[in-house]
């Protein structure tokens, strides 16, 4: 029973990072933003409270896979970008629900120290589904359809739903009205306010609108000004969406900078090595794709042995620390790719760095985990879920955003975005003279990214080692232990 029930979770972990990274291979834009960051972001931290509100039960995990798999075959056969969009979207809510439910249901399973193992198990599926995503969707693309990078979540899927009757977690039986009139609707919205306006705001500026332009001012101004409307609502909450007392600990606040840190780091690697490879490089997608196979393979078995380490030794920090300083290492290598570098070279920087990036997948969640009571940690997970998402969306917009000032600098009259396009229509073409310009732009992407790392290298000083504790809790949750909690505190 325990072995269906990690086997479950391991693959529902992996099914919404396949399907991200086979569809994230494009320039970031309003699309793109709604269908990959925007609805999964906000649907973690609304799946969290549906967690402490309804329990995480079957029911959650069986609906958010049963969207996810009519989103997947909405999108299949979709006849035109609307239908494609609005299946995206639907399935982008869905998986956001998939990865908050999944790192709930692992934690109330499972001690903090046996948590360690499995927790790493699931990174390393991350790893490898969000690292092989390019290879796959790059495969089909090239070699047959685009459309099999959505049939193929079916299978996984119809075996997802089977598993998953086979999962005993706590159910509080909450009613159905009780649990909607708890919910934090004003979070809710303020969030939804705070994270589309900001973004938005990046994606637009000096791709759509100028970046001294009305719109992209008051797009930026306004989604600033909904982090202090989040902040007052979230005081005033009686269940609030995200606690704030998890950012009254200096340890916490460590972590969710260091978190946000990496997160805008590995996907930037993710998503602009393929650029570096195709635009620079003139590779294939499918060519692009193998070669970033060194990072997935050294990933998936980094992450896992951190987990094994972690759950032996019942301490994270160390790891934490050696984590910052091999990703600050290798981010800082990236900065020296140009076009000749030789392949060797290039996978010899993704093993370096992918060690770094590996070995904080994970345990930052562990280290927020250990400061909270059992039944908080479905909230402070999607807690720090939000943040990781919301610096992924934002790591790839700053990212377009330096490479586009790069080629403005170099190239008058040509934007980032008209380069992009360039390189993706015209591989294994491009004139010599604009191949600089593509490798100068990308190595200043890097440079930001290592920047970065060093942030994170200081955030990781402030991390504190706690007791992981060896005896398993469940996990209890509901409106009738949320309102006894209320008259014993």
């Amino acid at each position: 029973m325990l072995f269906d029930e990690i086997w479950t979770l391991l693959m529902l972990s992996g099914l919404q990072y396949l399907q991200l990274s086979q569809t994230f291979n494009h320039q970031l834009d309003i699309h793109g933003l709604v269908e990959h960051i925007f609805l999964p972001v906000l649907q973690q931290v609304r799946y969290g409270q549906n967690v402490v509100i309804f329990g995480a039960g079957k029911l959650a995990l069986l609906g958010a896979v049963f969207v996810f798999a009519i989103a997947s075959l909405i999108a299949a056969l979709s006849i035109n970008i609307n239908m494609l969009v609005a299946a995206r979207a639907l399935q982008g809510a869905a998986g956001g629900g998939i990865l908050i439910l999944v790192s709930v249901c692992t934690s109330d399973l499972f001690s903090m120290r046996r948590r360690a193992l499995f927790i790493s198990l699931q990174g390393a599926v991350y790893a490898i589904a969000g690292s092989a995503g390019p290879l796959i969707g790059g495969a089909f693309a090239q070699y047959y359809t685009w459309r099999w990078c959505f049939w193929i979540n079916l299978p996984f899927c119809g075996l997802s739903f089977v598993l998953l009757f086979l999962m005993d977690t706590h159910d509080p039986k909450t009613p159905l009205m009780d649990g909607l009139k708890a919910m934090d609707w004003s979070g809710i919205v303020t969030m939804l306010a705070m994270s589309l306006l900001f973004l938005l705001g990046l994606e637009f500026g000096g791709a759509v609108f100028p970046w001294n332009s009305a719109t992209v001012i008051c797009l930026i101004v306004f989604g600033a000004v909904s982090i202090g409307a989040f902040v007052w609502s979230e005081k005033r909450a009686r269940y609030p969406l995200m606690p704030l007392k998890v950012f009254t600990i200096l340890s916490n606040n460590a972590v969710i900078v260091l978190a946000a840190c990496h997160s805008m780091v590995s996907i930037g690697i993710e998503y602009y090595l393929p650029l570096y490879f195709q635009s620079v490089k003139q590779e294939s997608p499918f060519k692009s794709g193998l070669l970033m196979l060194p990072l997935i393979i050294i990933e998936a078995v980094t992450d896992v042995v951190s987990g094994v380490v972690i759950s032996k030794t019942g301490r994270y920090r160390e790891v934490i620390w050696v984590g910052v300083v091999a990703m600050t290492l290798g981010t800082g290598l990236y900065t020296m790719l140009w076009i000749d570098t030789p392949i060797s070279h290039v996978i010899g920087i993704e093993i370096a760095c992918g060690v770094g990036v590996a070995l904080l997948f994970q345990a930052p969640m562990l280290a927020i985990q250990n400061t909270v009571k059992q039944e908080e940690v479905a909230s402070a997970s999607a807690a720090l879920g939000f943040v990781r998402a919301l610096s992924t969306a934002t790591g790839v917009v700053i990212g377009g955003v330096v490479f586009q000032g790069s080629v403005g600098l170099r190239k008058n009259g040509s934007s980032g975005n008209d380069l992009l396009a360039h390189a993706a229509m015209n591989i294994g073409k491009a004139g010599d003279g604009v191949l600089p310009i593509y490798a100068w732009s990308v190595r200043n992407i890097f440079i930001f990214y290592a920047c970065l790392s060093g942030v994170a290298v200081l955030a990781s000083l402030f991390v504190k080692q706690g007791v992981m504790s060896e005896e398993h809790e469940e996990t209890k949750t509901g409106i009738a232990h949320l309102a006894s909690n209320e008259i014993e505190s």
